[in-house]
């Protein structure tokens, strides 16, 4: 058997410690399960394993130390669990194949390894929603500056990083992240001189830094920098035109306004004034308005009379 997927079922209780009898094993796949307890130790006897996939469960305790037994594996994703410690350096020494590695949601603490830079072929790295503190290692940096390195994505954020993050000066293309900017405590940001393209992500870090950060990449624009994203200018005009419309249009409303209030205070008092002062027209309007209500009742009388025979017919 080489594959065994199991995933998005209600499997519950702890993993077995028996997977020496299925050791040829290329995929492994118990995502979106129920599971709990520790990872057993013989997982670590899979050592044609290319691909586990453990997200999503329950899962605690440490990464066990056999699992560096699994150098083929190309894929490692233990995210959305409850793991706890530090990564182990032998992830970044034994597992040279990973081009995926995805930890993301666990309790996982302590300092980013240094040996995450000898995974030359790493294409996604997940490290978000951990407790990892100190700083990012310089060697994250500089293993940027290898043209063997084909990484597409690291996403770092919600951790207790305090550190820098300098990446000038490479070959880095694309789009900025928007995830970066979720990266709370970076005091130092330095993407100058790269190939990024397209808009600045809007956050709440990165338009704290100085425009020099981002400098040096010609396709990149907004805020800090003061080169403006394409549709902006005319977003920009048409809100310009729009207060000068708002403008227009509260005079003109205002001296309608204006209008109607002089006209109805001089029509209204011009009657009531009339009233007040002649009781010939006093006298009139009020029959006016008796004659009025007792059309109106009148008319409320037969509709209610209407209403009744059709009720009976």
């Amino acid at each position: 058997m080489a594959t065994l997927d199991l995933s998005d079922n209600q499997i519950n209780g702890e993993l077995p410690d028996c997977w020496k009898s299925v050791n040829r094993l290329l995929f492994l796949d118990l995502s979106n399960n129920l599971l709990s307890g520790t990872i057993p130790i013989s997982v670590g006897t899979l050592v044609k394993l290319e691909a586990l996939v453990l997200r999503n469960n329950s899962l605690m305790g440490e990464l066990p130390s056999s699992l560096k037994n699994c150098s083929n594996l190309i894929m490692l994703d233990v995210s959305e669990n409850m793991l706890s410690g530090p990564i182990p350096s032998w992830v970044g020494e034994r597992m040279l194949q990973l081009t995926i590695l995805i930890m993301r949601g666990n309790h996982l603490s302590g300092n980013l390894p240094f040996h995450l830079c000898y995974l030359k072929r790493i294409q996604l790295l997940d490290l978000s929603q951990n407790k990892f503190s100190e700083g990012i290692p310089t060697c994250v940096e500089r293993s940027f500056k290898h043209p063997e390195l084909i990484l597409q994505s690291i996403d770092l954020s919600c951790n207790n990083f305090t550190d820098s993050l300098d990446l000038s000066r490479n070959h880095l293309s694309g789009k900025i992240p928007p995830t970066l900017s979720n990266i709370d405590r970076l005091a130092v940001l330095d993407l100058s001189n790269n190939h990024f393209s397209g808009r600045i992500p809007w956050g709440r870090q990165l338009q704290t830094f100085d425009a020099s950060s981002f400098e040096g990449n010609v396709d990149l624009c907004g805020k800090p920098l003061e080169e403006i994203c394409p549709g902006d200018e005319a977003v920009t005009k048409s809100k310009g035109e729009e207060v000068d419309d708002e403008n227009d249009k509260s005079v003109l409303y205002g001296t309608l306004y204006m209008s109607l209030g002089i006209g109805f205070f001089t029509g209204f008092w011009g009657l009531l004034g009339s009233l007040l002062l002649w009781q010939q027209w006093r006298i009139a309007y009020l029959r006016f308005l008796n004659r009025l209500i007792d059309y109106i009742l009148l008319m409320i009388a037969l509709n209610i009379v209407k209403c009744q025979r059709r009720l009976k017919d």
